[in-house]
């Protein structure tokens, strides 16, 4: 068993309070939740019974804020599971939440990571797999969404024009140009495409 030692109004939701086991955050609550169930400061509970008062009190809450949150731009599943857990859900109700919301197609790591790399320009794939990466987007839709689309080596060309403006296309400058899409995300290959157009690197200095 573990101890309630704190319930505290949340100073944004005043229908809320922060409730706080063994001295430590919990979970947040409706206010007449709290009150229909008795809890307060000194109470014994088991974990997994707030969980369970969470969870038939709050799904629906959750789900539509949730859904408030989809409404501006589309979310990987652990960009919303993130939210939920800053909003103070436990894991049933996230857990809840995000099956409701893939279920209906609402969170779609493939569909969020296709429409992320066909919006984004001036990048190659490794940088855009490690945006996605951070966005918590999962490897496999990932791996799918980048194989599905070929690297922009008019795009690369066009970074490597801008970058070499102004510079002599000798052996430093063309290296340094290399590396320059490298750190952009491009395959070595199609970094070695768009330098083409300015001469050949010499890989033995």
């Amino acid at each position: 068993m573990s101890e309630i030692t704190s319930i505290e109004p949340q100073v944004k939701d005043k229908t809320r309070c922060n409730v706080y086991i063994d001295g430590r955050f919990y979970c947040g609550i409706k206010l007449e939740v709290a009150v229909k169930y008795r809890l307060k400061a000194g109470m014994q509970i088991d974990k997994s019974r707030l969980d369970e008062i969470q969870l038939e009190t709050e799904k629906s809450q959750a789900l539509d804020k949730a859904m408030t949150h989809l409404s501006s731009t589309m979310k990987t599943a652990k960009q919303m599971r993130d939210f939920l857990t800053k909003k103070g859900y436990v894991q049933a109700v996230q857990d809840y939440v995000l099956e409701r919301l893939e279920y209906y197609k609402f969170i779609d790591d493939y569909a969020y990571c296709r429409a992320y790399v066909e919006s984004v320009h001036g990048k190659g794939k490794r940088a855009m797999e490690l945006d996605l990466i951070k966005r918590g987007a999962d490897k496999n839709a990932i791996e799918q969404a980048l194989a599905e689309v070929e690297e922009d080596g008019g795009e690369a060309l066009s970074l490597l024009q801008k970058y070499m403006r102004g510079k002599e296309a000798d052996q430093k400058n063309l290296y340094r140009a290399f590396k320059y899409l490298i750190s952009k995300g491009y395959e070595v290959e199609t970094a070695k495409a768009a330098l083409e157009s300015f001469g050949e690197i010499d890989e033995d200095n």
